[in-house]
């Protein structure tokens, strides 16, 4: 008997132990999410006193940011948006802007801006120095809110799968999206679109959305596109090989306007 109780003494001494553990981790844990919460809050907030306190930004804003919004409104779209997607097509010399509200939904295509200049041919960018605009799955990296070409927005070029297939030395790097209208291997708006390209993208990121995926075709995989790949680049056969694999990800959005995530294989090749 007197064992019995000892037991259920100690079943309670535990029971009254492992309750205050659980009540100090759910406290520990409650005080580390507002902590870093509040970190964050305050990273965006230093981030956008950082971009406003430059004059080309601010005067962006005021000029872009009221069109931009009738532009979402017409679309059904809430402004500030919060997941926005690019697209680029380089035979084409066109950048696509599209965007939706939630995570499930599918995206609308909201506007499209001229590419004023291209540098290379079509196909991947490989080494430094060879002038090639990248083709593949990126996303803004940075914000440069005092190019020498009025403003910029920084890619990530080279990805994992640059890295695999590039140069393993030179790969190249310092892909824009930026104004100026000139090029050597990056992708130049007007400065008249870069500042609304600009702002809509750092309107996204300060709304939450820290990667904005940016997808570079070397043109719409439809049959018009398909026809002068094969026939510009007939005997190119590994140009062909990358393209088969970049059709995959331009097909599942064509079919479903949602992205997958960008994953690979250890030789570089995109997975889908």
């Amino acid at each position: 008997m007197q064992e019995s109780l000892y037991t259920l003494v100690c079943i309670f001494k535990t029971l009254v132990m492992t309750r205050k553990i659980l009540h100090n981790l759910f406290i520990f844990t409650t005080v580390l999410f507002f902590s870093l919460t509040s970190q964050a809050q305050d990273d965006i907030q230093t981030f956008k006193n950082f971009q406003f306190s430059f004059n080309r930004v601010s005067q962006a804003w005021m000029k872009c940011n009221d069109t931009l919004a009738k532009l979402f409104h017409k679309q059904g779209l809430k402004y500030p948006p919060q997941d926005i997607y690019v697209r680029s097509f380089k035979s084409n010399n066109e950048m696509e802007i599209w965007a939706r509200d939630e995570d499930t939904a599918a995206y609308k295509l909201v506007k499209k801006y001229r590419v004023c200049a291209l540098s290379g041919i079509l196909g991947p960018k490989r080494l430094e120095g060879d002038h090639q605009v990248p083709e593949g799955f990126y996303f803004i990296e940075d914000f440069n809110p005092k190019s020498d070409f009025y403003l910029s927005l920084l890619i990530n070029y080279p990805n994992y799968s640059d890295l695999i297939l590039g140069d393993k030395n030179k790969p190249g790097g310092d892909i824009y999206i930026h104004g100026g209208c000139v090029t050597v291997g990056c992708l130049p708006l007007t400065d008249q679109f870069i500042q609304e390209f600009y702002v809509l993208c750092l309107n996204a990121k300060l709304n939450g959305q820290n990667y904005i995926p940016v997808h570079i075709f070397p043109t719409r995989f439809d049959r018009t596109g398909l026809n002068f790949l094969g026939k510009m680049y007939k005997d190119e056969t590994e140009k062909h090989r990358f393209w088969v694999n970049l059709k995959a990800g331009y097909d599942y959005f064509e079919r479903h306007r949602r992205i997958l995530p960008v994953m690979y294989n250890p030789d570089g090749k995109y997975v889908f």
